[in-house]
């Protein structure tokens, strides 16, 4: 009748494999919204993409004699967000490297899935941005190479897209990153399913908000605060992968000031750096920050004294 165990005590009939499968179905919006905007090459970025973390995660943990994992769908999640982080002209050995970089260095060099210290797609991008910078900025519409919004406004230079191209993903960018409107699809899947909670989400977008609202890109309360968190990568990042469950704080109260640090680091980039988009830069440098944010936003044990 009794059973004598250890903690915890809550059981949860969640698993990894169900959670990454929910995650891989609330991304099918966006990979389909890329693959009609940019063409089959992003299909086949995609693919590359995925393909090669897989392989990697196979050949790694067959090589260190571990138990291959690939059937928990987590080398498949981080091969899809690596591909949304990519633009469609890029050439097919790019994400292939991706895919190593991400698996291999970031992920299994850590301690594989759990142990990593930051988002392998995240790192990843930095990776081949700061390796291949021309072929991490091209970015093409229709067969046309285009700057992205965020470079427009950056430079001043250019005709700006119109919002509501903005938001079903007509654009230049990125391939999984311009369709706002499909990104909010599986955001809402996420929400739904109680993937992801809505704390580092709205923390992170409201902060870009009323910080980009109230600093400008022209001065004092002089920009257009809605088209700034429709641009750019920000909604893949802040519904994607500032949720990470590895890289992202444990507690409600730190998932809320995870979100805010996100939130003004990306406008500090945008606004003042010299790169046009701060969403990966912004998350990488708050998950660092992590285990000192549960630190100190940790619950006060039941029952403990000062």
């Amino acid at each position: 009748m009794y059973t004598v165990s250890s903690s915890p005590h809550i059981k949860s009939n969640d698993s990894v494999q169900g959670i990454m499968r929910d995650v891989i179905i609330a991304l099918i919006p966006a990979t389909f919204a890329g693959i009609y905007f940019f063409g089959m090459k992003a299909f086949l970025v995609t693919l590359v993409s995925v393909l090669s973390c897989v392989a990697a995660e196979a050949l790694w943990q067959k090589l260190a004699h571990r138990k291959v994992t690939i059937g928990d769908l987590s080398a498949v999640v981080t091969g899809l967000l690596i591909a949304f982080n990519l633009p469609a002209a890029v050439p097919l050995w790019l994400p292939a490297i991706g895919g190593f970089f991400a698996i291999i260095i970031v992920k299994q060099f850590f301690g594989g899935i759990g142990q990593n210290i930051m988002n392998p797609a995240l790192a990843a991008r930095a990776f081949l941005l700061a390796s291949w910078p021309v072929h991490m900025t091209n970015f093409t519409v229709d067969g046309v190479s285009s700057a992205t919004a965020l470079a427009i406004l950056k430079s001043g230079e250019g005709q700006l897209p119109s919002l509501t191209n903005i938001f079903i993903g007509n654009v230049g960018g990125c391939i999984g990153e311009t369709s706002v409107l499909a990104l909010l699809i599986g955001a809402a899947y996420l929400l739904y399913k109680k993937v992801i909670s809505w704390h580092t989400p709205v923390s992170y977008i409201g902060s870009v908000f009323i910080l980009t609202l109230i600093l400008g890109r022209g001065g004092f309360m002089n920009a257009d605060a809605l088209y700034e968190i429709c641009a750019g990568g920000l909604m893949l990042g802040a519904f994607f992968m500032a949720t990470d469950y590895t890289t992202s704080p444990m507690t409600k109260k730190g998932q809320l000031i995870f979100g805010v640090g996100c939130g003004l680091l990306t406008t500090i980039i945008r606004l003042y750096g010299g790169y046009a988009e701060g969403v990966s830069y912004s998350i990488l440098i708050m998950s660092l920050f992590v285990p000192f944010i549960d630190k100190f936003t940790a619950p006060r044990i039941f029952g403990e004294v000062k």
